[in-house]
């Protein structure tokens, strides 16, 4: 997970459609940068548009299966995309 934060505003992040050595490509919809988790980075790095060279951080977080997750946060509310369930 990354940090859309950047210079006190944040980014609506999207998959590109795009991927590179098998891994999505993210872009911001207002200022269709690109963004890309280079290896041995924190982090998504800006590879094209206003924020080339830029850095977004990368947040704390842990890998788990859901059923675990909601069952130790049963609280917890997820946003679905149907855009991206398209075939």
């Amino acid at each position: 997970m990354y940090s859309r934060e950047l210079d006190g505003k944040t980014l609506n992040l999207a998959p590109s459609g795009w991927t590179y050595r098998q891994t999505f490509v993210l872009y911001d919809k207002k200022t269709e940068t690109l963004w890309y988790p280079f290896p041995g980075t924190k982090g998504l790095t800006g590879i094209s548009g206003p924020h080339r060279g830029r850095l977004l951080p990368e947040l704390r977080s842990q890998k788990t299966r859901w059923k675990k997750w909601h069952r130790e946060h049963p609280e917890t509310r997820f946003m679905l995309y149907p855009e991206l369930l398209r075939f």
